[in-house]
């Protein structure tokens, strides 16, 4: 049986928008809006859907499950998950890791999205007969680049891309909490920056930049200008959390509330009539730096992460405790930081070898 349909689940829930289908429209970290819902939804994706927001899951998530449950209902031949079990699963699951060569971790993405289909949805838990197979997850080292590598990439950049990049790596954030940034989150004064509803839903607080600071009080000027602009057009209104919109409203067109890094165009939002103006898409950062990767001829593949990745390392070389990163990066767990250790800019570990030692042995 051959299966023509191996796209991503991101490519499938944006094809499927397209089409017309009922799926929630989020856009990154912004989340969208969410659809009132007037009575219980009565489609299994509706059902799945309205499952996970009631257990929190970010939007991002929900898009990600919904096309994973859509995939493999495909695969099953448009059968109802009902009239399948474990076998089915297993099935898809080989599917993915022998046809599609998909990475462990989208293999597990997919085994966790239909662990929670027939656990919370069918109420029909997977695994009675034995454990589902997990992939397991290679042990890689982060690729960093050194100080001078990083000013040869941002030295290829230029606009605000250039300023989101300098912000990976001078503060350590993730690429979407970079995009994600309000101007309420930057403190000149304290020399900090807010991270709000990092990974796993976590408040935290980072380095702001010296060198990056004046370039950034520009950019701000830039984003006031322009937000007086929308204004001036009845525009100007940006997404808010929660309930806050509901509770108040003006919040939405305050300065403090807008994004860092505005698209350059405005979005007209279906649910509400109104138009908007969403943060940078991540997608714009990762091929400004993709490409100054390569006019910068760094033969290393390096990405967005990678200036994070270069962030921790060159603090670890400067001789900050590994808990100060833990706390700057993040990380939930201490030995996620610690395998930057084994990456420092030293070269062979920093062991001098004994072929070296007294000229060298071809000396």
């Amino acid at each position: 049986m051959v299966h023509r349909n191996l796209e991503t689940p991101a490519r499938a829930a944006t094809a499927s928008a397209r089409r017309g289908e009922r799926t929630l429209a989020f856009t990154g970290r912004e989340r969208g809006t969410v659809p009132r819902m007037t009575r219980s939804p009565t489609t299994l994706l509706g059902v799945l859907r309205e499952r996970l927001l009631l257990r929190r899951y970010s939007p991002r998530t929900c898009e990600v499950y919904v096309a994973w449950v859509r995939r493999y209902v495909r695969f099953c031949g448009h059968r109802h998950p009902r009239e399948c079990g474990e076998a089915e699963v297993r099935a898809f699951l080989t599917m993915l890791a022998t046809a599609a060569h998909v990475s462990a971790s989208t293999q597990n993405q997919a085994l966790a999205a239909l662990r929670f289909l027939y656990a919370v949805v069918l109420e029909s838990p997977l695994e009675l007969h034995g454990p589902l197979p997990r992939a397991r997850q290679p042990e890689r080292l982060p690729t960093v680049l050194s100080r001078d590598e990083v000013r040869q990439v941002l030295g290829q950049m230029r606009g605000a891309t250039q300023l989101v990049a300098a912000l990976l790596y001078g503060s350590g954030l993730r690429l979407m909490e970079a995009c994600t940034l309000r101007v309420k989150d930057i403190d000149f004064a304290m020399g900090q920056i807010t991270v709000r509803r990092g990974k796993g839903a976590k408040d935290r607080v980072t380095v702001l930049p010296a060198s990056v600071a004046a370039m950034l009080r520009a950019h701000l000027h830039r984003v006031r200008a322009l937000h007086a602009r929308d204004l001036s057009e009845g525009r100007g209104a940006v997404w808010l959390p929660d309930a806050l919109a509901r509770r108040s409203p003006a919040e939405a067109r305050a300065i403090s509330w807008q994004w860092v890094f505005p698209a350059r165009r405005c979005h007209h939002e279906r649910e509400t009539g109104q138009w908007r103006r969403h943060h940078v898409h991540p997608t714009a950062v990762q091929r400004a730096v993709t490409d100054a990767v390569r006019r910068s001829g760094i033969m290393r593949r390096a990405t967005c992460h990678t200036l994070r990745h270069s962030f921790a390392t060159a603090l670890l070389e400067s001789g900050y405790d590994i808990r100060t990163i833990q706390e700057l990066l993040g990380h939930s767990d201490v030995a996620t930081t610690m395998r930057y250790t084994h990456v420092l800019q030293r070269g062979g570990l920093g062991v001098r070898s004994p072929a070296d030692e007294g000229g060298g042995i071809l000396g």
